[in-house]
C-alpha cells in the first residue's frame, strides 16, 4: 500500500504575501487617501498592503473577485474597489514601468525590437475576414420579415393585404 500521502495545504494568506522589498517599491506609488466622509468619520480604511495582497492573489491565480471572501485575505468588494482606484491613479502602469527599468538595469532589454503589444501572430480562432462589415451586413431596408417570408406589397383592391369586410 505504501506510506500515506501528505495533503498539500496552501494558506493563501501566507503564500501570496507581497515581500517587504516589493512593498517598499509599491507603497510610494499609492495615492494619499483623503477621507471624503461628510462628517469626517466613517468606517476605518482597510490596510493598503492587505488590499494589494488580495489583488496580487487574484492576478496570480486568476480567481474571481468574489472568491476572495473565502481566502480571508481581504473582502472582495474592498479589494476590487481599491484595484479600480489604483488603476485610475496609474499605480500599476507606474509599477510596470519601474519593473521594466529595473530588469533593463539587471539583464538588459532589447528595446530596438520590442513591439508595442504582444500580439505577434494571428488569433488562432479568428477565422477568415469576410469583408468590410464593421456594423452589420450593409443591407438596406427592413430588418425583419413577415412570418410567411413573402414580400410585402401595397394594399390593392383584391390583393393579399386587403381585409375582407
Amino acid at each position: 500500500m505504501g506510506a500515506p500521502r501528505k495533503e498539500l495545504t496552501m494558506n493563501p494568506k501566507e503564500s501570496y504575501q507581497i515581500s517587504d522589498e516589493l512593498w517598499a517599491k509599491i507603497q510610494p506609488l499609492l495615492p494619499v487617501h483623503v477621507n471624503t466622509h461628510r462628517f469626517g468619520g466613517g468606517r476605518p480604511r482597510a490596510d493598503d498592503r492587505q488590499c494589494m495582497n488580495a489583488i496580487w492573489f487574484v492576478l496570480r491565480t486568476g480567481c474571481q473577485w468574489d472568491a476572495l471572501d473565502a481566502t480571508k485575505i481581504c473582502p472582495s468588494s474592498t479589494a476590487h474597489d481599491r484595484f479600480q482606484e489604483w488603476v485610475k491613479a496609474g499605480v500599476f502602469a507606474q509599477l510596470w514601468k519601474a519593473g521594466l527599468l529595473e530588469y533593463d538595469k539587471k539583464k538588459g532589454l532589447g528595446w530596438d525590437w520590442q513591439s508595442m503589444d504582444g500580439a505577434m501572430t494571428k488569433a488562432p480562432l479568428g477565422g477568415e475576414k469576410i469583408g468590410t462589415q464593421p456594423h452589420g451586413s450593409g443591407k438596406k431596408g427592413r430588418q425583419t420579415q413577415r412570418a410567411d417570408r413573402s414580400p410585402r406589397r401595397a394594399n390593392r383592391a383584391g390583393g393579399p393585404g386587403r381585409q375582407s369586410q
